[in-house]
């Protein structure tokens, strides 16, 4: 039996993940977000689709509860693929520009954040064009991806505020529980079960929310680009407060604490 990695040991790879990413190419960062938009969006087809299998025998919140269970399916894609959402980029790349700190570390963590963002867009649109198709979906799908995107777009600026830090909490965590797992196993229960919670919120991912949002108005719900443009804002800053206020800057400290104990207890030992 392998023993839990502490905290600093989980940092630490997570910093040295982090590292990876900044040091990828242009190429090789669009395309790894171009890839994780299209793997998300399967995860809300088949959220659409398990909802509307369901809700006609089992009522609508019974529906949703599995729905959210097949939503996870995409996030699973997405942790096994090794493709990343702008959330993803939170904690390990944040970890290794603080530890190495200097205006071009930073400027390459900026530059991750708007690639990932853009392209996660620019995929998941690629795919929400095609799910979007009359027939490309069982029947009722689109009705359920149509209610479930009216309810995003009715909930007030103060809620989806709310769900976005948790959203972004949440997302951030699974990065960090990512790096203190060895086994493809464990990173598919972790992912499901962040996949699953996601949904069940729902929490608003902005990446997530935004193109469900996009998929209810090319589908003709009671959506419309302005609900797009202000969950963009909203889900964003969001994120950004509960990924890295919530759980990458506590962690760093914690592990800092940790170090600087340590390096006490040496120093005093001899």
């Amino acid at each position: 039996m392998s023993i839990a990695p502490s905290p600093t040991e989980i940092y630490e790879r997570s910093e040295q993940e982090g590292r990876r990413r900044l040091s990828m190419s242009g190429l090789e960062q669009t395309t790894t977000a171009f890839m994780a938009g299209i793997t998300i969006v399967f995860g809300i087809a088949a959220l659409g689709v398990v909802d509307s299998l369901v809700a006609p025998q089992f009522g609508s919140e019974f529906a949703r509860l599995l729905g959210a269970l097949g939503f996870a399916i995409g996030v699973v894609f997405l942790i096994v693929g090794r493709t990343e959402l702008f959330t993803e980029n939170f904690f390990g790349p944040v970890a290794a520009a603080i530890a190495h700190s200097g205006r071009r570390r930073w400027g390459l963590l900026l530059r991750l954040w708007v690639v990932t963002l853009v392209f996660n867009f620019i995929g998941g649109a690629v795919l929400v064009a095609v799910v979007a198709v009359d027939g490309a979906l069982p029947a009722g799908a689109h009705e359920a991806l149509d209610s479930i995107a009216e309810d995003i777009a009715a909930k007030t600026w103060s809620a989806t505020l709310a769900r976005a830090v948790l959203a972004g909490a949440l997302l951030t965590l699974l990065s960090y529980m990512l790096s203190a797992v060895n086994t493809v196993t464990s990173r598919i229960m972790l992912a499901f079960a962040v996949g699953f919670f996601l949904a069940l919120g729902p929490f608003d991912h902005v990446v997530v929310s935004g193109l469900h949002l996009l998929l209810g108005l090319w589908l003709e719900a009671d959506v419309g680009y302005r609900d797009v443009f202000v969950n963009f804002g909203l889900a964003t800053a969001g994120n950004v407060l509960g990924g890295l206020f919530l759980m990458t800057f506590t962690h760093t400290a914690q592990v800092r604490g940790a170090r600087a104990h340590d390096e006490g207890t040496e120093h005093r030992e001899r």
